[in-house]
């Protein structure tokens, strides 16, 4: 077991993967030499060669074609986009090509593509940069979403992203790269891809979250656990498939669950959470479901980005209006 950052832990899992499998590939903007805008993958190159870790024309449309075709021929691509806004350039590969080819071979063909791209708020970056897309991305069928919370999970879960057979989104909290360091395990670990997990237990109330939001759900909990409040919080961890078991078992202790996203509200991963919470489980709740999110509006600038996203200030006022409802 060693300290490692949220990156760090990353660049672990991706060593790890590409030590057990010479199939697997690494390749997008800066990601040889330069190690990547962040250095995710800083000395893979130099210990992988050339070959394998290797840098790309500035072309997000190109380099998940060409993740396509490597899949289809027996690789496993792990390309990089280097900001999620720039998945805009590339929304056809994802929606209309990858996803769609076990389907269309009737199961025949799979597509072990692992598509790593930062994304979110609170590091101040230029337009673009910061944005939460991934509503744009869980209602495609045949693509998984993920995104984990902290760096145990970050090493295990892009493992188990590569070792899959389906193509996987897999989400890099920018503010989390460096702002949090946890204990991750030597050597190969996986962490399940479709699995929620309960980060804290509590009695009085649910709080599902994922990404930089669980971290603000905690500080919620701990400030809450003075004023004898016991809040549980869940990390989604995946955000397609939804673990709703999970969820639900939670929801039937405590009766009262607010989610809380960083994206906008509209049409996102909470929203699939509570319209399954809705649809499925609606008795066991003593007060309605709460949510947290940001504003239906375009990502600010910079200067104003800490006023827009959602926080702990946000989720504990949330918390307290659905415990005295």
């Amino acid at each position: 077991m060693a300290k490692m950052t949220y990156i760090k832990a990353i660049t672990n899992g991706l060593d790890q993967v590409l030590q057990d499998d010479p199939k697997t590939l690494i390749f997008g903007e800066d990601v040889g030499k330069n190690g990547g805008v962040f250095r995710t993958t800083e000395g893979l190159q130099d210990k992988y060669g050339e070959d394998r870790v290797f840098d790309t024309p500035l072309a997000e449309s190109g380099i998940l074609g060409m993740s396509i075709g490597l899949a289809l021929t027996g690789w496993r691509p792990i390309p990089e986009i280097q900001f999620m806004g720039f998945t805009m350039e590339a929304v056809d590969s994802i929606g209309g090509q990858m996803s769609r080819n076990r389907f269309r071979f009737s199961g025949d063909v799979s597509m072990p593509i692992t598509i790593r791209t930062p994304f979110g708020g609170g590091t101040h970056t230029a337009e673009l940069h910061g944005d939460s897309l991934e509503n744009l991305f869980v209602g495609i069928p045949g693509l998984r979403v993920v995104t984990p919370a902290n760096p145990y999970d970050a090493k295990g879960m892009v493992i188990s992203a590569v070792e899959n057979n389906d193509p996987v989104l897999f989400m890099e909290n920018l503010k989390l790269y460096r702002s949090m360091k946890d204990e991750v395990p030597d050597g190969h670990y996986t962490v399940p891809l479709d699995k929620a997990n309960v980060v804290r237990e509590g009695s009085d109330i649910t709080v599902v979250a994922y990404s930089a939001e669980v971290n603000e759900a905690l500080k919620v909990a701990d400030k809450l656990e003075k004023e004898n409040i016991s809040v549980e919080v869940i990390d989604l961890r995946s955000l397609s498939p939804i673990d709703d078991e999970t969820i639900f078992a939670s929801i039937d202790k405590t009766h009262k669950v607010v989610i809380a996203q960083e994206a906008q509200k509209m049409a996102g991963a909470g929203a699939k959470v509570a319209a399954d919470i809705a649809e499925n489980d609606i008795m066991s709740l003593d007060a309605p479901i709460g949510r947290v999110a940001a504003p239906d509006s375009i990502f600010p600038f910079a200067m104003a980005e800490n006023y827009w996203l959602p926080n702990a200030d946000d989720i504990e006022a949330k918390v307290r209006e659905i415990l005295n409802y």
